[in-house]
């Protein structure tokens, strides 16, 4: 009940009792104008309430980190009483918002509802209720809206870098140079041309063609980069500076894997936690895809990154170089490094902090560089 109902039922109830002790017909006028005035303002409420229809509609599920995200809201009713406001409550991760609709009936009206992407994730945005309110503002009924939500992803937004160091030699450039063939993997045969090495001729079939033929080889296949990716908690004092660490994670990770197959290199990234998977790509197509992968990743469970890395050492055979991304560094996750660069890929230390110049950090670093891994430093932006 609001405070002008409240007054216009004392005024009502003021006025027949008036009327019926003193009998004048003015006061019986009033107390029947007050009487109808409350019950047209009741019917016109129930009735918008009633007749009231609204849907949440996100044109787009995806949006790059720092664009505004725009979400439509649309609705109608069927209440031809006028009505003086109707008002929309949604909810999203920034927290409850209202916008008002107007009032006309018997007409859809579409209202655009503009969020700001300031941090990589899932999020979801809901309408909550509609609340309409008759012409007099009497009454104020509330309908509460069922399975209006939508979710959208934030993607991360890269950033240049320098790109990662494969070693001499294990990046296959030496045997390549000299044959462009890998003679542990026949392929199929041709025939023999001039300057072609003597122990690549198939004698056997030679002879029985009578005619110099060749083994032909595949052609190696260039090494992995390895993006190690640290999915535990982010060190930080509060939940806006976890938000800040978890955009330089997912972002450096991008930006690495944008430089890498832009040069066609096969970029292998696996992701540990919640939601564990794995992206494998070598075409720039595929950044996409990593990308969406980062924004539904937690980032909020008590993983130990150092068993992580030591997990991931069967891998290195196949890698050339090797990027660990994290936000903290202790005696396991450096030991876990340590080990990755003695297998032989280069490696590179991506540490996310705000504060470089921790004093306990420090003999992590040199112990890492005495290893000889690049350690390069990412403040939050």
């Amino acid at each position: 009940m609001t405070r002008r109902l409240a007054a216009l039922m004392a005024a009502c109830a003021t006025c027949a009792l008036c009327a019926l002790s003193l009998g004048g017909r003015l006061y019986y006028f009033l107390a029947v104008l007050f009487a109808f005035t409350i019950l047209f303002a009741f019917i016109s409420c129930l009735w918008a309430r009633h007749s009231l229809q609204c849907r949440l509609y996100i044109p787009s599920h995806k949006v790059q980190r720092g664009e505004e995200i725009t979400i439509q809201a649309l609705m109608s009713h069927k209440c031809p009483l006028p009505l003086s406001s109707i008002v929309c409550t949604w909810h999203s991760h920034q927290g409850e918002n209202s916008c008002d609709f107007p009032t006309a009936p018997f007409t859809d009206y579409e209202m655009d509802l503009s969020l700001q992407s300031s941090h990589v994730g899932s999020y979801t945005v809901s309408l909550d209720s509609l609340s309409v309110s008759d012409i007099f503002s009497l009454f104020c009924m509330k309908k509460k809206l069922k399975g209006q939500e939508g979710a959208y992803l934030v993607l991360p937004n890269p950033y240049p870098i320098d790109k990662p160091d494969i070693l001499p030699g294990d990046d296959g450039s030496a045997p390549l140079g000299r044959t462009q063939e890998d003679y542990n993997a026949p392929e199929d045969t041709r025939a023999y041309l001039p300057g072609d090495a003597m122990k690549r001729i198939h004698w056997k079939l030679s002879s029985r063609r009578r005619e110099l033929v060749v083994r032909r080889f595949e052609m190696p296949a260039p090494p992995d980069t390895l993006i190690l990716l640290d999915p535990s908690l982010p060190a930080a004092a509060d939940e806006k500076d976890i938000l800040f660490l978890r955009d330089a994670l997912c972002e450096t990770a991008v930006a690495v894997a944008k430089l890498q197959m832009e040069d066609g290199n096969p970029v292998r990234l696996p992701l540990h936690g919640k939601n564990a998977t794995e992206f494998v790509s070598d075409q720039a197509d595929g950044l996409n895809q990593l990308k969406e992968m980062l924004a539904g990743q937690p980032f909020s469970q008590p993983e130990d990154f150092g068993r992580i890395l030591r997990l991931e050492l069967r891998r290195m055979r196949r890698t050339g170089a090797s990027v660990i991304i994290t936000t903290h560094l202790d005696a396991g996750i450096v030991e876990g490094i340590s080990s990755i660069r003695r297998m032989g890929p280069s490696a590179r230390l991506y540490l996310c902090t705000r504060t470089p110049e921790d004093p306990e950090l420090i003999p992590y670093i040199s112990r890492l560089q005495h290893h000889l891994v690049e350690v390069c430093y990412v403040t939050p932006a």
